[in-house]
Protein backbone atom coordinates (compact mmCIF):
# COMPACT_ATOMS: atom_id res chain seq x y z
CA UNK A 1 0.00 0.00 0.00
CA UNK A 2 3.18 2.52 0.82
CA UNK A 3 4.24 1.67 -2.43
CA UNK A 4 1.39 2.51 -4.79
CA UNK A 5 0.63 5.37 -2.72
CA UNK A 6 4.79 6.44 -3.47
CA UNK A 7 3.86 5.49 -7.13
CA UNK A 8 1.09 8.00 -7.19
CA UNK A 9 -2.04 5.15 -7.26
CA UNK A 10 -5.33 6.60 -5.97
CA UNK A 11 -6.20 2.67 -5.97
CA UNK A 12 -4.48 -0.36 -5.24
CA UNK A 13 -5.78 -4.04 -5.86
CA UNK A 14 -5.06 -7.38 -3.88
CA UNK A 15 -5.38 -11.06 -5.33
CA UNK A 16 -8.15 -13.46 -3.58
CA UNK A 17 -7.68 -13.87 -0.07
CA UNK A 18 -4.42 -11.59 0.45
CA UNK A 19 -5.20 -11.33 4.00
CA UNK A 20 -6.82 -15.30 4.69
CA UNK A 21 -7.70 -17.77 2.02
CA UNK A 22 -7.05 -20.74 3.88
CA UNK A 23 -6.88 -24.33 2.42
CA UNK A 24 -9.36 -27.06 2.03
CA UNK A 25 -7.37 -29.70 3.24
CA UNK A 26 -6.08 -27.53 6.11
CA UNK A 27 -9.76 -26.73 7.61
CA UNK A 28 -11.75 -30.32 6.54
CA UNK A 29 -12.73 -31.62 9.60
CA UNK A 30 -11.53 -34.90 8.07
CA UNK A 31 -8.09 -34.13 8.45
CA UNK A 32 -5.46 -33.24 5.59
CA UNK A 33 -5.40 -36.51 4.12
CA UNK A 34 -9.22 -36.19 2.93
CA UNK A 35 -11.45 -32.86 1.43
CA UNK A 36 -14.37 -32.50 4.07
CA UNK A 37 -16.80 -29.72 5.48
CA UNK A 38 -14.64 -26.95 6.78
CA UNK A 39 -14.75 -26.27 10.68
CA UNK A 40 -14.15 -22.16 10.87
CA UNK A 41 -13.32 -22.36 14.35
CA UNK A 42 -9.63 -23.24 13.86
CA UNK A 43 -9.68 -19.66 12.16
CA UNK A 44 -8.33 -16.46 14.58
CA UNK A 45 -10.98 -14.11 13.72
CA UNK A 46 -9.79 -11.57 16.04
CA UNK A 47 -6.20 -11.59 14.32
CA UNK A 48 -7.89 -11.17 10.86
CA UNK A 49 -10.05 -8.58 12.47
CA UNK A 50 -6.81 -6.56 13.60
CA UNK A 51 -5.22 -7.15 10.48
CA UNK A 52 -8.34 -5.22 8.66
CA UNK A 53 -8.49 -2.44 11.18
CA UNK A 54 -4.90 -1.45 10.43
CA UNK A 55 -5.60 -2.32 6.93
CA UNK A 56 -8.22 0.66 6.86
CA UNK A 57 -6.06 2.81 9.14
CA UNK A 58 -3.12 3.07 6.28
CA UNK A 59 -5.94 3.29 3.64
CA UNK A 60 -6.88 6.59 5.75
CA UNK A 61 -3.56 7.67 6.18
CA UNK A 62 -2.38 7.26 2.32
CA UNK A 63 -5.96 8.80 1.50
CA UNK A 64 -5.79 5.66 -0.77
CA UNK A 65 -8.27 2.68 -1.83
CA UNK A 66 -7.65 -0.44 -1.26
CA UNK A 67 -9.28 -3.26 -2.46
CA UNK A 68 -8.61 -6.95 -1.09
CA UNK A 69 -9.37 -10.35 -0.73
CA UNK A 70 -10.36 -12.25 2.42
CA UNK A 71 -13.28 -14.00 4.12
CA UNK A 72 -16.07 -12.36 5.69
CA UNK A 73 -17.84 -14.21 8.96
CA UNK A 74 -21.40 -14.89 8.81
CA UNK A 75 -23.89 -15.49 12.09
CA UNK A 76 -22.89 -19.48 13.00
CA UNK A 77 -23.47 -22.12 11.71
CA UNK A 78 -23.45 -19.97 8.31
CA UNK A 79 -19.99 -20.57 6.39
CA UNK A 80 -18.03 -17.11 5.84
CA UNK A 81 -18.36 -15.38 1.94
CA UNK A 82 -15.38 -15.26 0.24
CA UNK A 83 -15.06 -11.91 0.05
CA UNK A 84 -13.54 -8.51 -1.54
CA UNK A 85 -13.46 -5.64 0.84
CA UNK A 86 -13.56 -1.92 -0.64
CA UNK A 87 -12.13 0.03 1.80
CA UNK A 88 -12.00 3.82 0.66
CA UNK A 89 -9.22 6.53 1.66
CA UNK A 90 -11.62 7.41 4.48
CA UNK A 91 -10.50 3.99 5.53
CA UNK A 92 -14.28 3.22 5.73
CA UNK A 93 -15.45 -0.36 4.20
CA UNK A 94 -17.61 1.47 1.55
CA UNK A 95 -19.21 -1.98 0.00
CA UNK A 96 -17.96 -5.67 -0.16
CA UNK A 97 -18.34 -8.04 -3.16
CA UNK A 98 -19.45 -11.74 -2.30
CA UNK A 99 -18.00 -14.64 -4.72
CA UNK A 100 -20.85 -16.27 -6.07
CA UNK A 101 -19.79 -18.68 -8.86
CA UNK A 102 -18.38 -21.64 -6.53
CA UNK A 103 -16.35 -23.87 -7.79
CA UNK A 104 -17.78 -27.52 -6.55
CA UNK A 105 -15.03 -28.00 -3.41
CA UNK A 106 -15.99 -24.06 -2.22
CA UNK A 107 -20.31 -24.12 -2.21
CA UNK A 108 -19.83 -27.83 -1.07
CA UNK A 109 -17.26 -27.73 2.22
CA UNK A 110 -16.51 -23.84 2.61
CA UNK A 111 -18.54 -21.15 1.81
CA UNK A 112 -21.84 -19.51 1.26
CA UNK A 113 -21.95 -18.05 -2.33
CA UNK A 114 -22.68 -13.99 -2.81
CA UNK A 115 -25.64 -13.07 -4.49
CA UNK A 116 -25.51 -9.64 -5.99
CA UNK A 117 -23.22 -7.48 -7.94
CA UNK A 118 -20.92 -4.88 -6.50
CA UNK A 119 -19.40 -1.22 -8.02
CA UNK A 120 -18.32 1.84 -6.43
CA UNK A 121 -16.98 5.20 -8.15
CA UNK A 122 -13.73 6.65 -7.43
CA UNK A 123 -12.44 9.90 -9.28
CA UNK A 124 -15.73 9.90 -11.69
CA UNK A 125 -14.64 6.14 -12.92
CA UNK A 126 -16.96 3.03 -12.10
CA UNK A 127 -15.77 -0.24 -11.00
CA UNK A 128 -17.20 -3.86 -10.37
CA UNK A 129 -15.91 -6.64 -8.93
CA UNK A 130 -15.76 -10.32 -9.23
CA UNK A 131 -13.30 -13.10 -7.45
CA UNK A 132 -12.48 -16.82 -7.43
CA UNK A 133 -13.35 -18.69 -10.77
CA UNK A 134 -15.95 -16.53 -11.76
CA UNK A 135 -14.24 -14.97 -15.33
CA UNK A 136 -15.86 -18.70 -16.54
CA UNK A 137 -18.74 -17.33 -16.37
CA UNK A 138 -19.75 -14.44 -19.07
CA UNK A 139 -22.93 -13.79 -17.53
CA UNK A 140 -20.85 -11.94 -13.91
CA UNK A 141 -19.06 -9.59 -16.70
CA UNK A 142 -21.82 -9.17 -19.07
CA UNK A 143 -24.26 -7.54 -15.84
CA UNK A 144 -21.24 -5.42 -15.47
CA UNK A 145 -21.31 -4.47 -19.01
CA UNK A 146 -25.13 -3.23 -18.28
CA UNK A 147 -23.93 -1.55 -15.01
CA UNK A 148 -22.00 0.71 -17.24
CA UNK A 149 -18.52 -0.06 -14.95
CA UNK A 150 -15.41 1.43 -16.86
CA UNK A 151 -13.29 -1.63 -15.32
CA UNK A 152 -13.87 -5.29 -13.55
CA UNK A 153 -11.77 -5.62 -10.71
CA UNK A 154 -11.04 -9.70 -10.99
CA UNK A 155 -9.29 -11.06 -8.06
CA UNK A 156 -8.26 -14.71 -7.81
CA UNK A 157 -6.06 -17.32 -6.77
CA UNK A 158 -6.19 -19.99 -9.87
CA UNK A 159 -5.86 -21.89 -11.49
CA UNK A 160 -2.72 -21.89 -11.52
CA UNK A 161 -2.01 -25.48 -12.09
CA UNK A 162 0.37 -27.11 -14.71
CA UNK A 163 -2.04 -28.34 -16.87
CA UNK A 164 -4.39 -25.09 -17.53
CA UNK A 165 -1.50 -22.45 -17.02
CA UNK A 166 -2.98 -18.55 -17.58
CA UNK A 167 -6.69 -19.25 -18.69
CA UNK A 168 -8.11 -17.71 -16.59
CA UNK A 169 -5.91 -14.38 -17.34
CA UNK A 170 -6.39 -15.49 -21.13
CA UNK A 171 -10.43 -15.49 -20.20
CA UNK A 172 -10.22 -12.58 -18.58
CA UNK A 173 -8.48 -10.78 -21.80
CA UNK A 174 -11.57 -11.90 -23.88
CA UNK A 175 -14.32 -10.56 -21.71
CA UNK A 176 -12.15 -6.91 -21.30
CA UNK A 177 -12.51 -7.17 -25.22
CA UNK A 178 -16.02 -8.43 -25.51
CA UNK A 179 -17.53 -6.24 -22.96
CA UNK A 180 -15.29 -3.32 -24.15
CA UNK A 181 -14.08 -2.17 -20.46
CA UNK A 182 -10.80 -2.81 -18.13
CA UNK A 183 -10.60 -5.47 -16.90
CA UNK A 184 -7.37 -5.68 -13.22
CA UNK A 185 -6.29 -9.10 -13.01
CA UNK A 186 -5.13 -9.74 -9.73
CA UNK A 187 -3.19 -12.93 -9.10
CA UNK A 188 -1.08 -15.02 -6.57
CA UNK A 189 2.61 -14.21 -6.71
CA UNK A 190 3.47 -18.07 -6.02
CA UNK A 191 0.21 -19.02 -8.81
CA UNK A 192 1.57 -20.93 -12.05
CA UNK A 193 -0.56 -19.27 -14.52
CA UNK A 194 -0.28 -15.75 -15.52
CA UNK A 195 0.78 -12.57 -13.17
CA UNK A 196 -1.00 -10.11 -12.39
CA UNK A 197 -1.66 -6.68 -14.75
CA UNK A 198 -4.26 -4.71 -16.31
CA UNK A 199 -6.13 -5.61 -19.63
CA UNK A 200 -7.37 -2.68 -22.31
CA UNK A 201 -11.15 -2.34 -23.67
CA UNK A 202 -9.71 -3.70 -26.77
CA UNK A 203 -8.20 -7.09 -24.83
CA UNK A 204 -5.04 -5.96 -24.68
CA UNK A 205 -2.28 -5.93 -21.51
CA UNK A 206 -1.87 -2.48 -21.15
CA UNK A 207 0.79 -3.48 -18.00
CA UNK A 208 1.60 -7.13 -16.42
CA UNK A 209 4.04 -7.84 -13.87
CA UNK A 210 7.39 -9.61 -14.45
CA UNK A 211 6.86 -13.57 -13.17
CA UNK A 212 9.71 -14.10 -10.64
CA UNK A 213 8.65 -15.33 -7.79
CA UNK A 214 8.53 -12.30 -5.76
CA UNK A 215 5.86 -9.80 -5.02
CA UNK A 216 5.52 -6.73 -7.29
CA UNK A 217 3.57 -4.11 -8.46
CA UNK A 218 2.56 -2.41 -11.48
CA UNK A 219 1.16 0.92 -11.92
CA UNK A 220 -1.49 2.15 -14.96
CA UNK A 221 -3.61 5.08 -15.58
CA UNK A 222 -6.46 4.53 -16.74
CA UNK A 223 -7.62 6.83 -19.25
CA UNK A 224 -11.64 7.15 -20.58
CA UNK A 225 -10.96 10.22 -22.64
CA UNK A 226 -11.06 7.69 -26.24
CA UNK A 227 -14.94 7.07 -27.21
CA UNK A 228 -15.59 3.61 -27.12
CA UNK A 229 -17.39 3.05 -30.32
CA UNK A 230 -18.17 -0.57 -29.73
CA UNK A 231 -20.12 -1.10 -26.35
CA UNK A 232 -23.11 1.91 -27.42
CA UNK A 233 -23.25 -0.74 -30.80
CA UNK A 234 -23.78 -3.44 -29.07
CA UNK A 235 -26.17 -2.51 -27.10
CA UNK A 236 -28.26 -1.38 -30.02
CA UNK A 237 -27.58 -4.83 -31.53
CA UNK A 238 -29.35 -5.96 -28.50
CA UNK A 239 -32.11 -4.05 -28.31
CA UNK A 240 -33.21 -5.14 -31.41
CA UNK A 241 -31.63 -3.30 -34.13
CA UNK A 242 -31.47 -5.83 -36.92
CA UNK A 243 -35.17 -6.69 -36.73
CA UNK A 244 -36.35 -4.09 -39.22
CA UNK A 245 -34.17 -5.02 -41.70
CA UNK A 246 -35.24 -9.10 -41.44
CA UNK A 247 -36.47 -10.78 -44.22
CA UNK A 248 -38.90 -13.77 -43.56
CA UNK A 249 -40.93 -14.09 -46.86
CA UNK A 250 -37.67 -15.00 -49.22
CA UNK A 251 -37.94 -18.42 -50.38
CA UNK A 252 -33.64 -17.55 -51.37
CA UNK A 253 -32.94 -17.08 -48.06
CA UNK A 254 -35.63 -19.52 -46.61
CA UNK A 255 -34.00 -22.37 -48.53
CA UNK A 256 -30.92 -23.83 -47.27
CA UNK A 257 -29.85 -26.96 -49.24
CA UNK A 258 -29.07 -24.84 -52.61
CA UNK A 259 -26.79 -22.34 -54.30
Amino acid sequence: MCEAHEAGARLVHFPEGATCSPHKRIMSIAGCDQVGAADWNRVQWDVLQQELNQTAALARELRLWVVLGSVHRLTPPHRPHNSLYVISERGEVVTRYDERMLSKTKLTFMYTPGSIPVTFQVDGLRFGCSVGMECQFTEVFSEYERLDVDCVLFSTAGPGTPNNKGVFATQAQALAAMNSYWVSYAALTQSEGAPSGLISPRGKWLVQCPQHGEPVMAVVDLDDSEPNLARPWRRKVRDGIYEPHLVCNDARSNERQTF
